[in-house]
């Protein structure tokens, strides 16, 4: 249970932070900073998550020093409560943040930052013990998840309500049997807590559902990109003031991640191999196998998936994750509906009066994301329709 504390800790440090009061005290900090240091350097804060991925591709390939812009090494953090701080005060000025949190941080604390892009769509998945089937049979268990403001609890809670099954959070973990308890938990926690059974399951990014593939504790049951079609997972989240006050350099910067994409795309063996542990600059902790799982699966693994109902959209074409840097305004507008029926154990009572469109215009800022997609050629380059405009498609 040690480990659990842990993560609620985080939880309850990240909470205070993303209060009026929390985030002015770290606000503050940013501002003198930012003020002492106006040509502040590229600085990334990630955590080592595939999520990371263009952040830190942009960096291995010189990406920022090619644009013109001076990056320093990324610095790796240990927890979604250090980004924020880390962010907020000015320590890094280019995160990875879950689209919801971004949500949250803009609209429940009134931080002035925007969503500049995505980093890539899919890449989480729900992992069960191997004896579990399907999603009605978490009836009566516990599930865990990275985070209440997170896509991974949007898209759990609507497959369990989708199975006739009623989403609760008890500490006591005591839990009827169409109910499924849910709890916050680290990412590296999970796969040892599903090992002892602790937990019937998680949910969250990768390479932790490949990671207990490998390990042979867990398979997935379903991977959230075939449950909503290309969502966002984690977003790239820059400082208004930066973007307002250093025009040039802050395009250079969406530039060079959108730049990173591409690569991505077209050299996924190489990406989970510079990710790794064993990779120069050791940017996360992963073990090459489970990291070529996600990025550079075998043809075999997708006909096993299909076979077991991972994967039911055959003909959505989905990869396990993928690399599109546009934020769709119909994404953050559909996200922000499906929380308002979500259970978050977090302030949420500016949920009630947020107008989903107006949310979707003061959150992102896709000037220079356009840019830079245009630059390359155009969306149909990620594999999309040439056209800055969607219908988003939810299906359990």
């Amino acid at each position: 249970m040690c480990l659990e504390h842990m993560s609620r800790r985080d939880w309850l440090k990240l909470s205070a932070l993303l209060t009026a009061g929390g985030a002015s005290t770290l606000l503050s900090a940013f501002n003198a900073r930012a003020q002492s240091e106006p040509d502040a350097p590229v600085r990334i804060g990630y955590l080592p998550i595939t999520d990371a991925a263009p952040l830190l591709v942009a960096h291995n390939n010189g990406l920022f020093d090619k644009a013109g812009v001076k990056a320093e090494k990324p610095t790796l953090l240990r927890s979604w409560a250090q980004v924020i701080e880390a962010f907020i005060s000015g320590q890094v000025n280019v995160v990875h943040l879950l689209s919801p949190m971004t949500v949250w941080a803009r609209f429940g604390s009134q931080v002035p930052a925007k969503v500049v892009a995505w980093n890539h769509v899919g890449g989480s998945g729900l992992t069960v013990a191997p004896a579990i089937n399907s999603v009605k049979e978490l009836g009566g268990k516990t599930v865990a998840i990275p985070f209440w403001y997170s896509i991974h609890n949007v898209m759990l809670q609507y497959l369990l309500r989708e199975n006739g099954l009623k989403s609760v959070s008890r500490k006591d973990g005591s839990v009827g049997a169409d109910e499924v308890n849910l709890i916050v938990m680290a990412p590296s926690d999970m796969p040892p807590a599903l090992a002892q059974n602790r937990i019937a399951g998680y949910i969250v990014a990768e390479p932790f559902n490949a990671v207990a593939e490998t390990l042979g504790v867990g398979k997935v049951l379903r991977f959230t990109g075939d449950v909503w079609r290309n969502h966002a997972c984690c977003v790239v989240f820059m400082h208004e003031r930066d973007l307002e006050q250093r025009p040039e350099w802050s395009q250079k910067v969406v530039s060079a991640i959108v730049q990173a994409q591409l690569w991505i795309r077209e050299n996924r063996a190489e990406t989970a191999q510079l990710l790794s542990k064993e990779g120069i600059n050791r940017y996360t902790p992963h073990g090459l196998p489970a990291l070529t799982k996600v990025l550079a699966p075998p043809p075999s693994d997708r006909e096993q998936y299909l076979a077991s109902g991972a994967i039911r959209h055959a003909d959505w074409d989905e990869r396990r994750i993928d690399f599109q840097p546009y934020p769709f305004p119909s994404y953050t507008e559909e996200l922000v509906r499906r929380l308002r029926d979500t259970l978050i154990e977090a302030d949420r009572g500016f949920l009630a009066d947020l107008d989903p469109a107006r949310a979707a215009r003061e959150l992102v800022d896709d000037r220079y994301v356009k840019r830079a997609i245009e630059s390359v050629g155009g969306l149909n380059r990620f594999g999309f329709p040439d056209a800055y405009s969607r219908t988003e498609l939810v299906q359990a």
